[in-house]
């Protein structure tokens, strides 16, 4: 039986670390799990990358989906034990899991019927579509357990605990590497099958984690109580769960939409644009997942210490984790300004995408800092049950990436460079805009004076109301 990482006292650096690390490292992990498969399909031509691609597009959503019941998870049990009341944690626990494999399961199951339609969204050659389209219903019942997947990992990090979901979610991704080249190309009586092999390969891989998810959760001692795998939805749980969850969600799943529209932006400069937008969203995806693990790290740090009522501790918190995650992104900011051509060339070494691409990291060396503020800033939000304010300001500026992009990609000095232009300015404009609030909203916390007005205000004060009932 693992036991409740107590946030709420003892050092406050080995708390954040000892939550960040393995947070960190589970979204490398997960990262790999897509790394892999692209890997050995680049192997079969480029039709087989693009009707994984395609797929992609739609577990990113499924991803963003799963927010609603992992992020509620994470701030109603971190405050439920931080408070000291192990019954309300263990209640919404089980609530989380079964709002989790409802959504799942309706998720898949549209996926499944509609995969015809969402793939002729992208006007693909023929037996491009075929594939994708048979790729995507064979990954269907993976989407069930990723979905569920997130969930649990989010029931272990509101208890403090992220080295286990890490243990879990690296068995499968062993399981994925192992059967990768076994089944997309066959070996002694397994036979080749290409693409489909992928989707099986993944699809059980994410079923092994499921299953020991499940094993630990319902068949072992849990740290919070007897879980149970069905479990009747309770109204009032639920609408808590999925008020905290639902910004979160949102927000992902539009910033999705915004990428795939900033994509289509770039594509009109032909496959170097398209080229230096994946490569360089791929080489900032490990500045910008190292400071979401800090993120994660710091919701549950303070969540804990939000139901504890140690609001010192909390600010004490943010300000450690700030200065971690700045002083990452400071390192990565020098690097793409003063090494931006020699780690480009790593992944494409070709003359004019190199240029480009090296274009694309200098710009975006000076969001570096930015971002990592607004990540754990979002954090510190997300651990008081405040997880609407950085959904407002994630939504609202990155969307203003796509205007932006427009108006400055006119100008004949910018050209392609004015897409990445609207990407770095506006991520130095959340970073800002979420930390002035963020601090207005701490000092008037601790003050005991934070009423909040308008629409935010009901929201908050729903939230506040649901609060003083479960205690």
């Amino acid at each position: 039986m693992t036991k409740i990482n107590d946030l709420t006292q003892g050092s406050i650096s080995k708390g954040i670390w000892s939550m960040a690390i393995p947070l960190i490292t589970a979204s490398f992990v997960q990262m790999a799990y897509s790394m892999t498969d692209m890997i050995w399909l680049g192997h079969l031509g480029s039709e087989s990358v693009a009707a994984v691609g395609v797929a992609g597009f739609f577990t990113w959503l499924g991803n963003a989906l799963s927010f609603i019941s992992k992020v509620g998870a994470e701030v109603t049990i971190s405050q439920s034990l931080g408070a000291r009341a192990s019954k309300r944690a263990r209640a919404y626990a089980n609530q989380s899991a079964m709002l989790s494999s409802i959504i799942a399961l309706g998720y898949a199951c549209f996926i499944y019927i509609a995969a015809p339609m969402l793939v002729g969204l992208f006007h693909l050659e023929e037996n491009i579509s075929e594939l994708a389209i048979m790729y995507m219903r064979l990954i269907t019942p993976g989407l069930f357990f990723t979905f569920n997947n997130n969930t649990y990992s989010g029931l272990y990090n509101g208890q403090g605990n992220s080295k286990t979901p890490l243990k879990i979610v690296a068995t499968g991704l062993i399981f994925n590497i192992v059967l990768d080249p076994l089944l997309i190309y066959g070996y002694g009586f397994v036979p080749a099958m290409g693409t489909a092999g992928a989707a099986i390969a993944t699809t059980f891989s994410q079923l092994v984690v499921f299953s020991i998810f499940i094993w630990n959760l319902y068949f072992r001692n849990s740290s919070i109580g007897k879980l149970y795998f069905i479990t009747r939805l309770r109204a009032r749980f639920v609408k808590r769960i999925v008020s905290l969850g639902l910004p979160v969600s949102m927000q992902s799943a539009l910033f999705a939409m915004f990428s795939l529209t900033l994509a289509t932006v770039a594509a009109q400069w032909g496959h170097i644009g398209v080229a230096v937008q994946s490569v360089g969203a791929q080489i900032e995806a490990i500045t910008w997942m190292t400071a979401a693990g800090f993120s994660t790290a710091l919701a549950a740090f303070t969540g804990q210490n939000f139901g504890a009522r140690n609001l010192g501790r909390i600010r004490l918190g943010y300000h450690y984790t700030l200065k971690l995650a700045g002083g990452i992104a400071l390192i990565a900011c020098l690097a793409f300004l003063f090494f931006s051509k020699e780690i480009f060339s790593v992944f494409i070494n070709e003359p004019q995408t190199l240029v480009a691409g090296s274009a694309y990291l200098k710009i975006l060396a000076i969001s570096q800092i930015f971002s990592a503020i607004e990540q754990v800033t979002a954090g510190a939000f997300n651990g008081c049950g405040r997880t609407t304010p950085p959904a407002i300001v994630g939504i609202i500026l990155t969307g203003a990436r796509i205007p932006l992009a427009y108006y400055l990609v006119t100008f004949p000095s910018l050209g392609l460079n004015g897409i990445w232009w609207s990407i770095s300015l506006s991520s130095v404009m959340k970073g800002i805009v979420l930390a002035i609030w963020y601090q207005s909203f701490q000092k008037r916390l601790e003050n005991g004076q934070y009423k909040p007005v308008g629409i935010l205000g009901k929201m908050h004060a729903v939230a506040s109301r649901l609060w003083q009932q479960f205690n």
